[in-house]
């Protein structure tokens, strides 16, 4: 008789999820992911910068995109208010959207293992297994359970449940933009690069990404943008988060429920702090975003037969750039684990003992990079670090780039006089 597969119950069918569900299948393990929602997930347009380790992540699961995983970047730019350029650093990478690499993920794993509209509300573990309950009433048993649910794990809620993501301080107004709806004069100053401007305690970037559809035609594409800006969070972010009819939102709102005041007034702040081809990108972008930067770090990964992976164990700042290679990663170390050790349990925690100080190397890493937005320092240290930040060089030398996971040097960003 043939011997019967181990299965995995995976919580989440975001791209952790999924590439964890493809790795385990790779090595001869059962998945299923279950979806809490019922619509297929979107990534409201958000770009991603792509490393090394998510591209040989996509090839291990059999994802060979080439050509087609978006729009290459040769050059990083910093912008004076004046819209001088006072920074230049060649870094080639390739920026892809959210969705696309999404889609990608999704049409590579069987969809009748796919299973949306599943609310978990409680994990049983017993004695060579462990059991998934829904709030349909249905469940299923397994030999190993996944939580790769995000920020607002209901996995990591059940064995972690003091352990909250943490508001950082500031937020991120996001949005994306036509390539044609550009004028001439930023489509040349912004388009083909990873741009950046430093106002004094806020950092916009932004980058080109594929077109509605992967379209990587030239005039198709789009212009992906993150303004960082500080927000109290008793205050102003409360009225961030407070749309047209009064109402709070809990940790995040809709794009569509954004009071038009606060939209009206983050337009006019960039007008007066903003190099000008941001400024033109603010006018032409037709529903911005809002995103509340959060950290979290979860003491443990590893439960018996459960374990976490990507944002439902660590979500560290956009700053990084690394939250999808991240979950890519933290997949294949699981898939590793269990090739090697044949009990589930001794294999998540020779996957926790690995993946946990990976997770605490990001976060922290992402904290220095942020610490440009902080107003409030406990010791000259941390007034030193965030002055480092506000540089150029650093900037660019750092953002959206895993280097400083392998002892790499960040290398050197040239500087250049402002034209007169």
């Amino acid at each position: 008789m043939p011997v019967q597969k181990r299965r995995a119950i995976i919580i989440g069918g975001s791209m952790g999820g999924l590439f964890a569900a493809l790795l385990l299948e790779r090595i001869g393990w059962d998945t299923h992911v279950f979806e809490r929602v019922t619509a297929e997930l979107s990534g409201r347009g958000a770009g991603i910068v792509t490393h090394p380790e998510l591209v040989e992540t996509l090839a291990l699961v059999g994802i060979h995109p080439g050509d087609d995983l978006g729009v290459p970047i040769e050059e990083r730019r910093t912008l004076g208010i004046d819209g001088d350029v006072i920074g230049r650093y060649r870094c080639p990478q390739i920026a892809t959207s959210w969705n696309h690499l999404f889609q990608m993920l999704r049409n590579a794993y069987p969809a009748e293992r796919y299973h949306q509209g599943k609310e978990l509300v409680r994990i049983e573990e017993h004695s060579g297994g462990v059991t998934a309950h829904f709030a349909d009433g249905s469940s299923m048993e397994g030999d190993l359970l996944l939580g790769a649910d995000g920020i607002r794990s209901a996995v990591r809620q059940q064995f972690l449940p003091d352990v909250r993501p943490v508001y950082a301080g500031y937020v991120a107004w996001r949005g994306l933009v036509e390539e044609s709806a550009l004028p001439q004069a930023a489509l040349q100053d912004l388009f083909p690069y990873f741009a950046f401007c430093l106002p004094p305690g806020e950092q916009m970037l932004g980058y080109p990404v594929a077109g509605a559809g992967n379209d990587l035609r030239q005039g198709h594409r789009r212009y992906n943008f993150v303004w960082y800006r500080p927000a109290d969070e008793s205050d102003e972010l409360r009225r961030l988060l407070t749309d047209e009819r009064g109402h709070t939102h809990s940790g995040s709102i809709p794009p569509p429920l954004i009071a038009a005041r606060s939209i009206g007034e983050m337009r006019s702040h960039g007008e007066r702090v903003l190099a000008p081809p941001f400024r033109e990108l603010l006018r032409v972008t037709e529903q911005p975003f809002l995103q509340p930067i959060y950290d979290l770090e979860s003491p443990r990964m590893a439960f018996q037969r459960v374990a976490l992976i990507g944002d439902a164990a660590f979500v560290a700042r956009p700053h990084v750039g690394g939250g999808v290679a991240k979950a890519a990663h933290d997949g294949m170390a699981l898939a590793q684990a269990l090739s090697t050790e044949v009990d589930v349990e001794s294999a998540l925690n020779r996957f926790e003992a690995e993946r946990l100080a990976i997770g605490r190397r990001i976060v922290d890493q992402a904290r220095r990079l942020g610490s440009y937005m902080r107003t409030r320092f406990e010791s000259l240290e941390e007034r030193q670090l965030a002055e480092r930040h506000q540089t150029p060089e650093a900037v660019m030398n750092e953002t959206a780039l895993l280097t400083f996971l392998h002892g790499a040097d960040f290398g050197q960003a040239e500087r250049v006089q402002a034209t007169m």
